[in-house]
């Protein structure tokens, strides 16, 4: 199906098809095209219906379909008003090779056609009529198809990059948060997901690696491909070659049939391999001539299979010390860490423990949950060895045994036992011994508890004392409240 999409003439509602007069871009297009479009949309203001449906009629005799999409635009040289109305068409478009008339409509009109092809928004052909008094009589081609080859401007490239960061801020699924480091973190992703180089996701058990990884996948070339993903850690070292590489019928007791292995199933897409520090001696060169030469062998097999799969790779391991220990492959390492990205530990972003807990509860089908400020000052005292996964249990175990409200004492008993004890106000008032840099941390540590326990959290603490955030952390830890 062909669909032509455009603004109403300009001159709408002019005399046309006079002797030897123009009957508008639209009309000189639809003479023109071959083979002829199935249907058309016009977007024409209000004020214009009348004129509007003169021209249906008289593009009838080229389009079977005509529709005519009114729309309220008080000033059709408002970029603003005229991109709301193409956005708001977008979503009704059939499935259809589009081609979008840049002649019809103001000047401002057609810059917007221009931005949302440029941008992705809308993918259509942009075609411009040449007016009819540059065009020779007969003319061969007074219709052309319009391109920009604009990807060399430095000014262009940055602009890309920043859709995609955008994007990448918008949309990153899984990935909660708008802790610096994880501001950090969604940056550097929309960076390396427009590059076809591995990329090595490093952090802690529990951080959301694999979250990390797909979000590579899904802002990049490749997301409409397979994303598929693997536990290095979980198989021995013959089924892991097995799983990643396949195997042929006899390979082994039980292989009764060829198998595809996760780089053939990943083809053209992402293969995700968490945990690649524990990969065996035998599979590391394996899998460094995948990257080298993107050719596997299944085990038991002669012939060697070409593959396109871009790879990510995730460890909470040290590679580094891994080896300079000889444990594993330089070589391998090198070629992993095309781009390397480290994920927080959640004791360095707990500004985003509200909002992670407040998407669990969503997820969980519980956001009517609400937490004490006791319970939320707990929340921050604790450490958090489990990474976000953690918290993610932490907070099913709520929507197990809680009903309206979380207290310190429906938290988990590791938690409850570090959260900061309240300081009574006899003990605030009574006399300090010691010497003075003694004393003075005595009160700091009382009035930083205080104020913990009333505010709630580190950031509203620290503005309640009227001190730096930065400064108020590193007193928590020099006194061992955190």
């Amino acid at each position: 199906m062909r669909l032509l999409l455009t603004w109403a003439d300009r001159s709408i509602g002019r005399r046309r098809g006079d002797a030897g007069g123009d009957p508008g871009p639209i009309l000189r297009l639809l003479r023109w095209a071959e083979p002829a479009y199935d249907a058309a949309i016009v977007l024409i203001p209000h004020a214009q219906r009348g004129a509007g449906r003169s021209l249906a009629g008289e593009m009838r005799r080229f389009v079977e379909s005509i529709e005519l999409r009114p729309v309220d635009l008080p000033d059709p040289s408002d970029h603003a008003q005229l991109f709301d109305s193409i956005r708001d068409l977008l979503p009704d478009l059939p499935d259809a090779q589009v081609d979008v008339l840049l002649s019809a409509g103001t000047p401002q009109a057609q810059t917007i056609w221009v931005i949302a092809v440029q941008a992705g928004l809308l993918d259509a052909r942009m075609l411009q009529v040449i007016p009819p008094q540059f065009v020779p009589v007969p003319h061969p081609h007074p219709v052309r198809v319009v391109r920009f080859d604009i990807d060399g401007f430095p000014e262009i490239r940055a602009l890309r990059e920043e859709v995609v960061r955008l994007r990448a801020q918008a949309g990153q699924g899984d990935l909660v948060g708008a802790a610096p480091n994880m501001r950090v973190l969604t940056d550097r992703i929309a960076r390396v997901a427009q590059a076809e180089v591995p990329v090595l996701i490093l952090g802690e058990t529990g951080t959301g690696k694999e979250l990390v990884a797909r979000a590579i996948h899904r802002l990049g070339a490749r997301s409409t491909q397979p994303f598929i993903a693997e536990n290095c850690g979980a198989f021995t070292e013959s089924v892991l070659a097995s799983e990643l590489f396949g195997h042929e019928a006899g390979a082994f007791t039980g292989a009764l049939a060829q198998r595809r292995g996760l780089f053939e199933q990943a083809d053209g897409g992402t293969l995700f391999l968490d945990e690649v520090g524990e990969l065996s001696p035998a599979v590391q060169v394996r899998l460094l001539r995948v990257l080298q030469e993107g050719l596997i062998r299944r085990v038991g097999g002669e012939e060697t299979v070409k593959v396109d799969v871009r790879v990510l790779a995730a460890t909470h391991r040290d590679l580094r010390a891994m080896v300079d220990a000889g444990t594993f492959r330089e070589d391998l390492y090198y070629r992993l860490r095309g781009a390397t990205l480290q994920v927080p530990a959640l004791r360095d972003r707990l500004g985003d423990l509200e909002a992670l807990a407040a998407h669990f509860l969503r997820a969980f089908d519980r956001a009517d949950l609400r937490l004490t400020r006791a319970a939320w000052q707990a929340l921050h005292a604790w450490r958090w060895p489990g990474n976000v996964r953690e918290l993610q249990a932490e907070v099913r175990r709520w929507t197990v045994f809680c009903d309206d409200v979380v207290d310190v004492p429906d938290l988990a008993a590791d938690i409850q036992a570090g959260a900061p004890k309240p300081v009574a106000a006899e003990a605030i008032e009574a006399p300090i011994q010691g010497t003075l840099a003694e004393q003075v941390a005595a009160v700091e540590t009382q009035a930083i508890v205080a104020a913990l326990a009333e505010q709630g959290s580190i950031s509203a603490t620290a503005r309640a004392l009227g001190v730096d955030r930065n400064t108020l952390k590193r007193k928590l830890n020099l006194y061992g409240l955190r």
